[in-house]
């Protein structure tokens, strides 16, 4: 992944990402907007099918707090989600009883002879 800053101001800030679209930029857009100190967050695709994908990621802010404290924070929220996913999946996956020797897990495919 790459950073390049295409315009920085004092409550607004316009990044190109090359190498990552809406996996990654998309999460980061939801929390960014829960910020009540945000104005807007958002990110565009330049296009689906150049590679490397490069995509517009851009925040204002209300003025409140400065975009880069705001995109920070929205990545701490981010983590702290995706940690707990991760806990609650492992205790969801502990819970399940052993695969009994020859039977097949759950969505597991058939070996076709």
């Amino acid at each position: 992944m790459e950073i390049k800053v295409l315009k920085k101001g004092e409550n607004e800030l316009k990044l190109e990402v090359v190498g990552e679209s809406h996996t990654l930029l998309n999460l980061l857009q939801k929390e960014l907007v829960k910020d009540p100190d945000v104005e807007i967050g958002g990110y565009e695709v330049i296009h689906p099918l150049e590679r490397p994908v490069r995509s517009v990621f851009y925040v204002r802010t209300r003025g409140g707090k400065k975009p880069v404290e705001a995109i920070l924070e929205a990545i701490a929220r981010a983590r702290e989600m995706t940690q707990k996913f991760a806990a609650k999946l492992e205790n969801a996956l502990a819970s399940l009883p052993p695969a009994r020797e020859g039977e097949r897990e759950e969505g597991e495919a058939a070996d076709e002879a």
